[in-house]
Parts: C-alpha cells; sequence; structure tokens
C-alpha cells in the first residue's frame, strides 16, 4: 500500500450538498430556506427574538447569586469508605487520600478535594487526609481509632483554619 493509495471506506464520507444550483437538484431556488424574510438571509442569529417585545428571559427576574469562589468538592460518606476497605479495595494500613478513593472506585475524579462525612458506619482504623471533615465524621472517625487530617487542595482558597472543622 502506499499514501496515495489510500482512502475512507465505502460509504464512510458523503458529498455535501451544493444549495442554490437549479431546481432540478432539489435545493435550488430559496436553497432549503424557505421563502424570504430575515432568516433566508445570511448572518442571521434571533434565538430569543419575539419581534420587539421584550424576550421572556429578560422579563423574568434574575434569581439567586454564583458564587465563582465555591469549591467542588467529592462527599464521601464514612459507610462506603468501610464498604471497600471490606471490600479489599481499600488498603486500611495506607492513608485514605482523594487517589485512594479513586482507585478503590469510590471516586470517579479528583474534583476540588474531598469532604468527609459521618454517615454510615466505621470499625476500620483509617488515617484520612481531605479537604474537608464534618464534625460527626472527625468523631466517628477518631472512636475508631483513626486520625483526620485536613489538608487543603492545590488552588482550592483556605477558608477557615487548617482544623478539621467543616
Amino acid at each position: 500500500m502506499k499514501l496515495n493509495e489510500i482512502r475512507d471506506n465505502e460509504g464512510a464520507t458523503k458529498n455535501r450538498m451544493r444549495v442554490g444550483r437549479g431546481i432540478g437538484s432539489g435545493k435550488g431556488k430559496t436553497a432549503g430556506r424557505g421563502v424570504k424574510g430575515q432568516k433566508a438571509r445570511t448572518g442571521v442569529s434571533i434565538k430569543g427574538f419575539e419581534g420587539g417585545q421584550m424576550p421572556l428571559h429578560r422579563r423574568l427576574p434574575k434569581r439567586g447569586f454564583n458564587n465563582i469562589h465555591a469549591h467542588d468538592l467529592n462527599e464521601v460518606n464514612l459507610g462506603r469508605v468501610q464498604e471497600a476497605v471490606d471490600a479489599g479495595r481499600l488498603d486500611a494500613s495506607a492513608p485514605v487520600t482523594v487517589e485512594a478513593l479513586i482507585a478503590a472506585g469510590i471516586l470517579s475524579r479528583p474534583r476540588d478535594g474531598v469532604k468527609l462525612l459521618g454517615v454510615g458506619e466505621l470499625t476500620a482504623k483509617l488515617s484520612f487526609e481531605v479537604t474537608r471533615a464534618s464534625k460527626s465524621a472527625v468523631e466517628a472517625v477518631e472512636k475508631a481509632g483513626g486520625s483526620v487530617t485536613v489538608a487543603y487542595a492545590a488552588g482550592v482558597a483556605h477558608r477557615g483554619t487548617a482544623s478539621a472543622e467543616a
């Protein structure tokens, strides 16, 4: 095979429709745009335009607030962590980090970090390295003999102190 013999498979490509090339082509005269008017012209984008009337999206009041500094944290419950330990997907001797949780299949992607929540029961002695942790989660981990280290993720603004408070 030579470079000049390489072709797409049969049926893999389709020729583009050439519009405005006579009535015999099936796309002649108005070229599939209908008849006259603003939308038949080129360079028109009038989404939301209501003929000069105030558009619906501008008539409705604005609501809420979009915080550009908000942290997109993964929330992990202690019960899910204990299930992973019981199933052998999470090593109880190693510290539980974002990378360990992703490898265990508890999280799909790192986001801005992890917040540890206290739902469920924890029996394994684990040391957690998370971005944030709730008070109930910290109490449950310490009750099981483990520890919680709150380490802020890179690129996430520090809110409050580096203690285990949420």
